[in-house]
């Protein structure tokens, strides 16, 4: 059997072959799983482990920090693809994986809450087959057709709000589904939550205790959202992302004055326990909701007609999308009946009687005018489309990035093309291909450039790699990604250095490398132009004169660059940008060398046997050691206190920890869990994200949640805060369950 898919608007189509699902011996291929390869029980064991570490990772930053750094799409198909790997291989599903929980994460910001009942994730169908067959199992598990309720999926931030008695008394994010963080004073300022239930819903609640718990969808509309952007230069903030992000950002406030300022709206559609209302149906739950003076959507439908009448919701939800004044990214279909939802039940991690259809991104047509080359940190040449501006998923873009030449040549580019773009995950710009029966006659293919665009060097490709690099050091395009991630969170964590103000400090002149950061005074900065200019004037200044850093703000830009000198050597190894040097690698290094002067002084082989390194990885290290104006740097960051060897070990035992593996997990009130980890590896510790066999203790803070469960199913020793306190003041474990690492 054979299926067609056409190509739509890039102007061509393709016949493939139904993937087959399993081989001759009877084991699922790799299409079956989502991958380009088939897999055996020992590849599947591996691939699941890689997904579960990057799913963790990526919820983290999306739920956690409001910074993802992926597109929800390839998210979803990393999830789907891990879904997929422990349908085939069921012995391989872990109580941790990402397909047994909620997602979410606990801020450490906020006191955590407990929810009355479990605030669950929600599956997804990419397409209206995934959806029929949703459909017809859920008809099928029932033993009779449903009446569905169809309502728009917001894309916001949700919220669960408790009321006693009428009176709100908490508000709270999702967070893991479990525990959620107290947001109650910033829900206060939000207009349209009603301080007090109307008194004929509060009459329905019936519960003996009288509480009663609503949730739903905290956002930002769009045209509040295009407000808050404009003042982002003027406060001295980077512009969030998108509306989502903005209002997560906007109600994990500490101060709620802020929270108030920011214009958000709520969309309310759920109940956490269905018995605490007299109703019996989402139908008329929505209706009791609205009574009672909550903010519902009135994009709603109750279908009695099935399939029909739901895919006739979802298409008029698409069409009519950018119409709203607030973000949507696909439909909610719900068993309407609370009996049947009851008798439906619940996955590990959602709902069985719910689902929600996941919009396509939306594809507009725009001419491509050039491809640009931009020079990365490591000196990679990135190929960038530059293309007539187009608005798409509610916002203005006008270049994407092209990732590399092998990706140009693939979806088949050229300058002058007609191209079809789109947001990957509604977020980030994306190149899907030309319309091939626009193309100009005199078009040609796109080259990657043989010298830099940025300092004319050489450019090179080595053998193996897709990447075209420049080679030299003093690059300056190099020189300002390498003074980024020397600041960033993860490296050495400069508050108040942002995009916009090392770039001003480069275009001064007074920054050229990080050692340079070590000479700035308050002086020297307090008169550096911002990029900011004043509208009106001011004392002693004119309208459109440049608004200079000030006093205040110099005086805290030194103070956390200063601070910054007592960061472990491991993140001054990682910060100084040597190739193939990340996070862990950098750990390992520093921990087995000790100090910058031992790794100069060491050869590649020495270093292609610490653990996780190899000969790549070392010839990098070695190479970049070897270049005078590398070791000119490190010796000025010597000279400004910066630390270029591992904090000793405790009097008497030169590395306590080392042989025993630690994972982190709760909130910890002393220090960040990076903080924690970083003294663990001092004292010669391995720190990893996940409880196995080979884990000789968890450390576990407030609100710990699964790990500490797989901790006690598996007899790992558990310290609280204050044990980890001992340890690291004294390096003596305490003396409970003491289990040498496997």
């Amino acid at each position: 059997m054979s299926q067609t898919s056409s190509a739509g608007n890039t102007g061509g189509s393709a016949s493939q072959e139904t993937p087959a699902l399993f081989d001759e011996s009877g084991q699922p291929t790799g299409e079956a799983l989502g991958l380009a390869k088939p897999l055996g029980v020992d590849a599947a064991r591996a691939r699941a482990a890689e997904l579960r570490r990057d799913l963790d990772y990526h919820a983290y930053r999306y739920y956690a920090l409001d910074d993802p750094d992926i597109t929800d799409a390839q998210f979803d198909a990393m999830l789907r693809e891990l879904q997929g790997i422990e349908r085939a291989y069921p012995e391989l599903v872990t109580p941790d994986s990402y397909t047994q929980r909620v997602g979410g994460y606990v801020s450490s910001q906020f006191a955590s809450v407990r929810h009355a009942a479990r605030m669950y994730s929600i599956d997804d169908v990419m397409n209206l087959g995934e959806l029929d067959e949703w459909l017809e199992r859920t008809a099928r598990d029932l033993g009779e057709e449903p009446t569905y309720v169809c309502e728009l999926k917001i894309d916001g931030l949700g919220i669960a709000l408790t009321y006693r008695d009428g009176e709100l008394v908490r508000g709270a994010t999702r967070g893991d589904g479990v525990m959620g963080e107290d947001v109650t004073l910033n829900v206060l300022t939000i207009s349209d939550i009603p301080r007090k239930l109307a008194s004929e819903a509060l009459s329905d609640v019936t519960t003996d205790s009288g509480v009663v718990e609503v949730r739903g969808e905290v956002y930002m509309p769009k045209r509040s959202f295009v407000r808050l952007n404009e003042r982002a230069d003027a406060e001295g903030r980077t512009p969030f992302a998108n509306p989502r992000n903005a209002a997560a950002g906007s109600l994990r406030q500490k101060d709620p004055k802020v929270t108030a300022g920011r214009d958000l709206a709520t969309f309310m559609y759920a109940l956490a326990d269905m018995e605490s209302v007299g109703v019996d149906t989402q139908w008329d739950f929505l209706a009791w909701l609205r009574e009672a003076g909550f903010s519902v959507n009135p994009n709603v439908k109750r279908c009695v007609g099935g399939a029909p009448e739901v895919h006739d919701f979802c298409a008029r939800a698409l069409e009519h999308r950018e119409g709203l004044d607030y973000d949507i990214d696909g439909v909610v279909v719900k068993v309407d009946s609370f009996a049947l939802q009851h008798r439906l039940g619940f996955t590990a991690r959602a709902p069985r009687f719910f689902i929600a259809f996941k919009f396509p991104p939306e594809e507009k047509r725009t001419v491509l005018r050039d491809i640009a080359v931009q020079v990365g940190r490591t000196g990679v040449l990135t190929p960038v489309a530059e293309f007539d501006p187009v608005v798409v998923a509610g916002s203005t873009i006008s270049r994407a990035t092209l990732h590399n030449i092998d990706e140009v040549h693939r979806r088949n580019v050229r300058v002058g093309d007609t191209i079809v773009v789109h947001k990957a995950g509604d977020v980030i710009p994306e190149v899907v291909g030309p319309v091939l029966d626009l193309r100009p006659a005199d078009s040609v293919e796109f080259e990657m450039p043989t010298t830099c665009p940025s300092c004319g060097s050489p450019v090179v490709r080595e053998p193996g790699e897709v990447a075209y690099r420049c080679v030299s050091i003093n690059c300056p395009a190099q020189a300002a990604e390498r003074l980024m991630h020397w600041v960033s969170r993860p490296v050495m964590d400069i508050e108040s250095l942002g995009e916009k103000l090392v770039g001003a400090l480069i275009d001064s002149g007074m920054v050229h490398d990080v050692a340079d950061f070590y000479g700035l005074t308050v002086e020297s900065l307090a008169g550096l132009p911002t990029g900011r200019f004043y509208a009106k004037g001011a004392k002693g200044h004119a309208a459109g004169d440049p608004i200079p850093l000030g006093a205040t703000m110099a005086q805290k830009v030194v103070g956390n660059i200063q601070g910054s000198r007592s960061k472990p050597f491991s993140r001054v190894l990682f910060g100084l940008g040597i190739r193939h040097v990340g996070k862990t690698v950098a750990e390992a290094v520093a921990g087995a060398f000790r100090s910058i002067d031992a790794l100069i002084a060491a050869d590649e082989q020495d270093i292609a046997q610490v653990d996780g390194v190899g000969p790549q990885i070392a010839h990098s290290i070695a190479e970049f050691l070897s270049v005078p104006e590398n070791l000119a740097v490190i010796d000025r960051l010597r000279a400004a206190g910066v630390q270029l060897e591992q904090r000793e070990a405790p009097q008497g035992s030169e590395l306590p920890l080392k042989g025993l593996t630690f994972v982190l997990t709760g909130t910890l009130r002393r220090w960040t869990r990076e903080e924690a980890g970083d003294a663990l590896r001092a004292l010669g510790a391995k720190v990893t994200g996940s409880v196995s066999g080979r884990t000789s203790y968890v450390v576990a803070g407030e609100a710990a949640g699964s790990k500490l469960t797989k901790a006690r199913e598996l007899g790992v020793a558990v310290l609280d805060e204050d044990d980890l306190a001992r340890l690291l003041a004294t390096g003596e474990i305490p003396a409970q369950g003491r289990r040498p690492a496997e």
